[in-house]
């Protein structure tokens, strides 16, 4: 008898044991991560802190952007022969200050045979959707930076969209 009592008595002590082993795990577990959270936080305060001044200074440096407007460009669209599709475009390009349309100006020949050779390649279904559009957009802001290097187009805009 006293053998099952014994064993009874080191199995209630093993469970005890075993309790406190758990909450003790718990309450690290749980500190480990308060501490992790509270760098987390402290980090996020001070990378917004310090990004905070940048931002101001950069708005206090923001210009007006000037707006240089192309000639009206029409292309036949490339296709299978049989579906002739017609592309109008009237473009402005989005510069960052005046000093831009004085590099650009000399370099508009060559923007818009970049344009020219760009947008006979293109297919109707190249265009479709806001999606299409977007890809023109990107393709040819790529395309005229390239043609006014050392300068730099900020944007494309479209006046005009013609599909036809």
């Amino acid at each position: 008898m006293t053998d099952v009592t014994e064993r009874e008595d080191l199995q209630q002590e093993d469970g005890q044991e075993s309790q406190k082993t758990s909450r003790k795990k718990f309450i690290l577990i749980g500190a480990i991560g308060v501490a992790l959270l509270a760098v987390a936080g402290g980090g996020t305060f001070f990378l917004t802190q310090s990004m905070g001044g940048g931002r101001a200074a950069h708005l206090a440096e923001v210009h007006d952007p000037v707006f240089y407007d192309l000639p009206e460009i029409t292309v036949n669209l490339s296709g299978d022969g049989t579906d002739i599709a017609f592309l109008k475009l009237l473009i402005s390009l989005e510069l960052r200050d005046q000093s831009m349309v004085s590099m650009v100006e000399p370099r508009m020949p060559r923007v818009l045979d970049a344009f020219q050779v760009y947008l006979r390649e293109l297919r109707r279904q190249d265009l479709d959707g806001s999606a299409g559009i977007y890809r023109l957009k990107e393709e040819l802001q790529r395309r005229v930076n390239l043609a006014v290097y050392p300068a730099t187009v900020d944007n494309i805009l479209f006046k005009e969209v013609l599909i036809q």
